[in-house]
């Protein structure tokens, strides 16, 4: 089996497949009504997002489901308030963990991410949300994120550097590692996921440290802000660990040895 088959292998067994997302969004279903009682009258949608709907969702580590709470431009709270007031909501009766724009709890055994957002006024998707780090709010629109994903051709090395991030335990947000393969292999005709993986590690250890990422429905968002120094070295090293790697084996690192499965 040469590389690309090999990796090719990889991608196909941690994919989630269609029934499986079907399986896990619905065991979600009943917390919309619960959301639905939380927001009361100022509730526009319960719009699915992130990995599951972009294609790149993968098994091993921790699968989140995401969910934007599209609350109407009326409502009379701050975002912060609203962010507040829904995690205050969901920890009467789930372990509710703050996050950088969203709220987690574990919910009929799956992790659901959701992120309390007010409609733009007089546009269609775009809506705007609150940052917990930097106390401040952004402008997102995730059906445009969605779509980006979703019509690029990099969607199997994406999955494939989730997988590697997984297995060596490194805090890469999902949406940040997307635009990063993005990034990476932007403008570069690379054939192969062979060599657009190691096109993305190479990038990550000459660029990604101080490179600037932006939202691509925002550039007054920085993504690549999300996470901290410390944190983008880590992801560093470990690049240059597996870049260094002379088998796929190496690099990958025990693959088959996974047990979350």
């Amino acid at each position: 089996m040469n590389a690309n088959s090999y990796l090719l292998s990889i991608v196909k067994k941690y994919s989630i497949l269609s029934e499986e997302r079907i399986r896990l969004q619905s065991k979600i279903r009943p917390l919309y009504r619960e959301l639905r009682k939380w927001a009361e009258d100022y509730i526009v949608n319960i719009l699915p997002s992130g990995s599951f709907l972009k294609g790149t969702a993968i098994k091993g580590g921790n699968v989140d489901i995401d969910l934007l709470i599209s609350l109407k431009n009326q409502t009379p709270y701050t975002l912060k308030e609203i962010y507040e007031s829904l995690y205050h909501f969901l920890n009467q009766s789930y372990l509710a963990r703050k996050q950088n724009v969203s709220i987690g709890i574990d919910y009929n055994d799956v992790k659901v991410d959701l992120v309390p957002a007010k409609k733009q006024p007089n546009v269609t998707h775009p809506h705007s949300i609150y940052v917990s780090k930097l106390d401040t709010w952004t402008k997102t629109n995730i059906h445009k994120h969605i779509k980006i994903i979703r019509n690029s051709p990099h969607r199997n090395t994406i999955k494939l550097l989730k997988i590697w991030c997984n297995l060596h335990g490194l805090n890469f947000p999902s949406f940040l590692l997307e635009l990063t393969v993005l990034e990476a292999l932007r403008k570069k005709r690379v054939l192969g996921i062979e060599n657009r993986f190691l096109t993305v590690l190479k990038y990550i250890i000459e660029e990604f440290e101080y490179a600037k990422i932006y939202d691509p429905a925002n550039t007054n968002n920085i993504v690549s802000d999300s996470i901290d120094y410390d944190q983008k070295t880590r992801i560093v090293e470990t690049a240059i660990s597996s870049y260094s790697s002379d088998c796929w084996e190496n690099i990958v690192w025990g693959l088959y040895e996974i047990k979350k499965l």
